[in-house]
């Protein structure tokens, strides 16, 4: 199984210790990192219960960002 960018897996999933307060901007930079596009970064990480790593996942497998979001998330339409 891949994992994003060479990382492993409680890398991508789990913020660093004590970055509790930088949550979203973590999950944004993680979500630049892997070619979302920054609007669709930044809502994506700011909107609780995304499953950051399930999105990840699906681009490491090739899926386009935007294709990612729309299939974990069906309301992420339009945000691009």
């Amino acid at each position: 199984m891949r994992t994003h960018q060479g990382l492993p897996s409680a890398s991508v999933a789990d913020p660093p210790p004590g970055v509790a307060s930088g949550v979203a901007p973590w999950r944004e930079h993680l979500l630049l990192s892997a070619g979302f596009p920054d609007r669709l970064a930044h809502q994506l990480a700011g909107t609780p219960g995304i499953d950051v790593h399930q999105l990840l996942n699906l681009v490491d497998r090739g899926c386009p960002p935007g294709l990612a979001a729309r299939i974990l998330v069906p309301e992420a339409t339009g945000w691009e």
